[in-house]
């Protein structure tokens, strides 16, 4: 079984990722992976490098302030960002789960897991939310980006609302008390 974990940034779907890594299961980062893949895979440079120009890597790798500056503004360039990152994404994770061939459950952790399709090849979706203010708060406290960054990087997420009915489970972590509770009623339920 594939499940998927999805959530908005600042939702608490890594930290839900985190506590089912604690209790022995596998969890496929997405963002982790394409971040890893985006610096390693020659294709997806060269690609890359073909849509945004020469400054899209620089000496340690990809360039993801000046990529951030470019496509959050523009969501037509974030589309095609990850159409090109998208693909190399799944052919790893498929990789990934060959290596681990005798595990019942599989979990994904992605952002945007409607969006790049991965809800496609999952069983099961966990929406993991929590409230707007409540996740600005999250990632200012966590990383060094303005409340107008967060909301444009919000915005282009999708709403939790469209995604409810698309999940099958919603936790919400707005206080994030008994967080290992509500997951393991999930997994009870799965």
């Amino acid at each position: 079984m594939i499940i998927g974990i999805t959530g908005g940034i600042g939702s608490g779907k890594s930290t839900v990722s985190e506590i089912l890594r604690d209790e022995g299961f596998l969890v496929y980062d997405t963002d982790k992976e394409a971040r890893r893949l985006q610096n390693e895979h020659p294709e997806i440079r060269t690609q890359l490098m073909k849509l945004f120009g020469n400054n899209a890597y620089d000496e340690t790798g990809l360039n993801r302030k000046f990529l951030a500056a470019i496509v959050f503004e523009q969501p037509e360039l974030l589309e095609k960002l990850n159409a090109v990152v998208h693909p190399f994404v799944k052919e790893d994770l498929i990789e990934w789960m060959k290596k681990y061939p005798g595990e019942k459950v599989y979990f994904i952790e992605s952002a945007i897991l409607f969006e790049a399709h991965f809800d496609q090849i999952v069983d099961k979706i966990i929406l993991v939310t929590a409230a707007e203010e409540v996740r600005i708060e999250r990632v200012m406290r966590r990383d060094s980006m303005s409340e107008e960054q967060i909301r444009a990087r919000i915005n282009n997420q999708g709403s939790d609302e469209k995604k409810i009915d698309l999940a099958d489970f919603v936790i919400r972590t707005d206080d994030n008390q008994d967080l290992k509770k509500k997951l393991k009623k999930v997994l009870a339920q799965i």
